[in-house]
């Protein structure tokens, strides 16, 4: 099964490191967390990647151009056969296709461009700044068992500021971290879908977390996996230095390779 990853976007949010690169490639640890993605994604037996480029594209390109490089060691032997030799080969088992999706281009006319690519299979799909420890097994059995058009991930994530209980004379009983449950279910990404999704998408300028979602779900197809574990996204400076401390700390709950 294929796998679909949006890594197109500005990053705007986080123009520390993107301004350089484009934000998937922002490495956590010493790797892109686009590379934790994949290998996530790997650990369960999916090793068909489809990315989704706009801004700074070249450099995801270059990226995996060079990746059986990166990722082993080399003899370079200049003095007489200019031959170079690979040791100890640890490139993965993956099969990339980096697609320029536009510059501009929203989601939903992203994910719509890379149609050919997908074929007429169910697919998954996710976004190139997110990482989790979802059941991605069991997120496809349920995707399958509701027969849906697509299956979303869907997560309470925790605040970023304290909450306060105040009561009627506007006293501070209590001062609180926001609990998970007081806020609503959000989009985490980590979606199953099947290829009439791409119906619902108008063009380049659709975001798919609008109309399409909006429509799917007002047809009665769009699914919600409820998941209760770990999931960050880097969308700040502040998230990627969360990131790399779990990875530095050995506290990562997506490494399962």
């Amino acid at each position: 099964m294929k796998v679909v990853i949006l890594a197109g976007g500005f990053g705007t949010r986080i123009s520390e490191e993107s301004h350089l690169k484009p934000k998937p490639m922002i490495e956590i640890g010493d790797a892109p967390i686009l590379w934790h993605i994949m290998k996530y994604y790997s650990s369960y037996g999916f090793h068909e990647f489809i990315i989704c480029c706009g801004y700074k594209g070249y450099v995801i390109k270059e990226y995996f151009a060079d990746y059986y490089l990166h990722r082993s060691d080399v003899t370079f032997d200049f003095s007489k056969e200019n031959k170079m030799v690979v040791h100890n080969n640890v490139a993965e088992p993956w099969k990339v296709t980096v697609v320029d999706t536009g510059l501009r281009t929203m989601t939903g006319g992203r994910l719509k461009r890379i149609r050919e690519y997908v074929g007429g299979e169910t697919f998954m799909m996710t976004y190139g700044d997110g990482l989790s420890n979802i059941d991605l097994i069991k997120l496809l059995e349920f995707h399958r068992q509701h027969k849906k058009s697509a299956t979303i991930t869907a997560i309470q994530p925790g605040g970023r500021f304290g909450v306060l209980d105040i009561d009627d004379g506007q006293n501070v009983r209590r001062f609180r971290e926001k609990a998970l449950q007081d806020g609503g279910w959000i989009n985490a990404g980590f979606m199953v879908l099947e290829p009439d999704v791409f119906d619902y998408i108008a063009g380049d300028d659709t975001f798919f977390e609008r109309e399409p979602m909006e429509n799917l779900a007002r047809d009665g197809k769009l699914a919600a996996y409820l998941h209760e574990g770990f999931w960050k996204c880097m969308d700040t400076l502040r998230d990627k230095e969360t990131l790399d401390y779990l990875w530095e700390s050995r506290q990562a709950q997506w490494k399962r390779w």
